[in-house]
């Protein structure tokens, strides 16, 4: 089997984070994840999200992740709950 593109890993490394602490990791994280220097990370966390039709987006000119599909990294009217416990919010 072959190793899954950088931007694969990427995709995967944001939905972790965000499943598990509801919150978008940072380009440095996903740098460090990767095992590549920050600018690199921000480069593919760019590359990704530049993808046609790519379900999420950047906050307007940085670099921070606001929505991930089906996620949301700001507070919206969409609280999901799993468990009993409130820590993510949906698209």
């Amino acid at each position: 089997m072959s190793k899954p593109s950088e931007l694969d890993q990427t995709f995967h490394i944001i939905i972790e984070k965000m499943i598990a602490t509801g919150q978008a990791p940072h380009y440095t994280e996903i740098a460090a994840a990767l095992g590549v220097s920050p600018e690199t990370g921000r480069n593919t966390l760019r590359k990704l999200f530049s993808t046609l039709g790519f379900p999420g987006w950047l906050y307007p000119k940085t670099d921070n992740i606001v929505s991930f599909a089906p996620f949301n990294n700001l507070p919206t009217p969409y609280r999901l709950t799993i468990d009993g416990i409130q820590k993510w919010f949906g698209q």
